[in-house]
């Protein structure tokens, strides 16, 4: 990272240490070839619950939390109450899991699936 950015590794060390210090730098993650593990297929799916209380959410987005599937977890507002990113196998697999696993819940009211073509995320973030 130093090199990258022209500075010492010293220097490039100090830095991170203070951002984490600061907590603005919160932690690290590696990235996965989701086509590699056997989850090629990513979807979002749009989810609304009923009613829409604050007891009914949290409860909800925990039972998201727990599918090996979910990706990430977007909380909402306007007309649907969570975005939720996942990665399965195939089309039957989304299907399966969509129809047996997320529709469970009695409070939910609306799902719509959309399959991912492609998925890009930026790995730098600069100044506004």
């Amino acid at each position: 990272m130093a090199q990258e950015l022209g500075i010492a590794p010293s220097t490039c060390l100090e830095r991170i240490r203070s951002l984490r210090r600061s907590g603005i730098l919160t932690g690290f993650h590696a990235e996965a070839d989701l086509a590699a593990i056997g989850r090629g297929l990513q979807a979002v799916i749009a989810v609304r619950v009923r009613p829409p209380t604050r007891e009914v959410i949290e409860a909800f987005e925990t039972f998201l939390e727990g599918m090996p599937q979910v990706i990430s977890i977007f909380v909402l507002t306007r007309n649907d109450d969570f975005l939720v990113h996942l990665a399965v196998r195939d089309t039957d697999h989304l299907h399966a899991v969509v129809l047996d696993k997320l529709t469970k819940p009695p409070e939910l009211a609306d799902v719509r699936t959309s399959v991912v073509y492609g998925h890009r995320r930026k790995k730098v973030i600069g100044p506004t």
